[in-house]
């Protein structure tokens, strides 16, 4: 038998203390959770409501099949910033009448779903996931464009997001608009530029210019529905293709385009029958231990979330910082790299390269669990060749084109976090448990190295160094980095795709294959040059 034998005490006093950090964290998590969930507030969700019409989530809600689940992707994003959490949209991945879809929809209880920087990025984010994982595209409509105040962070870089659709259609992957209200300036051009798309009769209101702007600029009179309502599209313009009586009548139809797509999956499929895991997902939350620099056994991690407990590990005897191998999640083949001790050796990188070679050969996606502090340092290790061997990691990475699917349980510093398929290696999903943080180094690590180098600077000029300031310096910086390492303000950054519960590792892991197999899975042979 090759299932783990979990090392993991639930009874002991590192195990509770570990589970107590972890909750702690994801209460402050779902505090900020909330705060996308309100939208724009109570006072504006019931104008919404008064109008007659439904919020994005209730609409996405009514759109995807009943019991289904619904991947919600960057729920954080705009944290920190002056806008509101959530970035005035709602985005991700539902079943539609059996199809794995991207959904994008305008949250118009906030500022009317205009777009602000953050809302662009988070839609062109699921663009991407959309093109990598052939997903079908539905936008749900309901946009006053760019907010003007921040336009010059939106208009320019805004027009990728009309370019996205494009290019996903021409890749034969569908996209679908149902316009459930204004949709105005830029707004126009997703329904533009979408494949199929359904307007509502008397609230859809499609113009590149309201009737002010048409006054201000030609000096003609309208009204909104001649303008661009539902009607005129429908009967003149013939931009809708469906003309629906209500938003209940709009997804009705939404539904219908879906079913009549006929879309089939490239994807080999799972391979096995789904076996739950040997130990419990409870146990998850008292894994990871709330000092980062104590290392935990991520063997413990993966036991909890392939199926049967079974991992085949590759090379267990070398390179032993890197957990290394092979299983199941949800009857869909992974191979995984998992850090054990934190730190990443020449033995390693070289590990992990030949492993990522097999995984291509055989079409196997891989998932990455981080937690580390980088490639080793030192004259010993530069000596033997610690670039070189990192770099053949990275480069092995950088050219795979089996999907991955990384995880940040806890550190992610440095190259190593590259090495391990960090957001600019374009893992196809990339989430964070509410215990990880990520930076060029650690926060303490950091501030004693300015503090080094601006000492030998002071010493270099002849002068004397202030002991109180260098204290006081290393303490502010060691608490900018750290307010910047953890979870939610990169979530907030769009560094990751979400910050989840690590109870919902498996499911969601499970639905990222499921989405993943929506296109095909080939690995390649053709990587860079490999330095020796």
């Amino acid at each position: 038998m090759t299932a783990i034998r979990s090392t993991l005490d639930p009874a002991g006093e590192d195990f509770r203390a570990a589970s107590s950090s972890m909750s702690d964290k994801l209460v402050e998590i779902r505090t900020e959770f909330d705060k996308a969930l309100a939208g724009g507030g109570e006072k504006y969700v019931a104008r919404h409501r008064e109008r007659g019409k439904m919020t994005a989530r209730e609409r996405i809600e009514m759109l995807i099949d009943e019991d289904s689940a619904f991947l919600e992707l960057c729920p954080l994003a705009a944290y920190g910033s002056d806008f509101q959490v959530g970035a005035s949209a709602v985005t991700g991945i539902g079943v539609v009448e059996g199809v794995e879809c991207m959904i994008v929809a305008n949250d118009p209880t906030v500022k009317g779903g205009t777009s602000n920087p953050w809302t662009l990025r988070k839609i062109l984010r699921c663009n991407d996931i959309a093109l990598q994982n052939r997903l079908p595209m539905i936008s749900l409509v309901e946009s006053g464009g760019a907010d003007l105040p921040t336009q010059k962070e939106v208009f320019v870089p805004g027009g990728r997001m009309f370019r996205d659709l494009t290019r996903l259609s021409a890749a034969g992957i569908p996209t679908i608009a149902l316009v459930f209200g204004n949709s105005t300036a830029g707004g126009a051009y997703v329904p533009g530029m979408s494949d199929h798309v359904v307007m509502i009769e008397n609230a859809s209101k499609v113009f590149l210019g309201g009737p002010p702007l048409v006054k201000m600029a030609t000096g003609e009179d309208s009204d909104d529905e001649s303008l661009g309502g539902a009607q005129m599209h429908a009967r003149q313009s013939g931009l809708a293709d469906y003309f629906a009586a209500d938003e209940q009548d709009a997804v009705r139809l939404g539904r219908r385009i879906v079913s009549r797509l006929n879309w089939r999956k490239q994807g080999p499929g799972p391979v096995a029958e789904v076996l739950e895991p040997r130990y419990d997902a409870e146990e998850l939350l008292g894994i990871v231990p709330s000092d980062l620099k104590i290392p935990f056994n991520p063997r413990d991690v993966i036991a909890r979330v392939v199926d049967d407990s079974d991992f085949d590990e590759f090379k267990p005897d070398y390179g032993s910082s890197l957990c290394t191998g092979w299983a199941r999640i949800h009857g869909y083949p992974v191979g995984i790299l998992a850090n054990a001790q934190g730190v990443l050796f020449s033995q390693e990188s070289q590990k992990a390269t030949q492993f990522i070679q097999l995984a291509n050969r055989s079409n196997t996606p891989l998932l990455f669990l981080h937690n580390t502090t980088g490639y080793m340092v030192g004259k010993e290790y530069e000596q033997n060749g610690i670039i070189k061997h990192g770099s053949m990691m990275i480069n092995a990475v950088s050219n795979s084109t089996v999907p991955h699917i990384s995880v940040l349980m806890g550190a992610s510093y440095g190259a190593g976090h590259y090495g391990m398929c960090g957001r600019a290696y374009d893992p196809r999903f990339l989430f964070a448990w509410p215990s990880a943080k990520s930076a060029v180094m650690g926060a303490a690590q950091l501030a004693g190295v300015i503090s080094i180098v601006s000492r030998a600077a002071t010493e270099a000029r002849g002068g004397t160094v202030d002991e109180s300031a260098d204290a006081a310096m290393k303490q502010m910086i060691e608490a900018q980095i750290e307010a910047e390492s953890v979870p939610a303000f990169l979530s907030g950054m769009l560094y990751d795709d979400g910050v989840i519960d690590p109870r919902d590792t498996r499911t969601i892991l499970g639905l990222c294959l499921s989405a993943i197999d929506s296109g095909p899975v080939e690995g390649t042979s053709n990587f860079g040059v490999f330095r020796m």
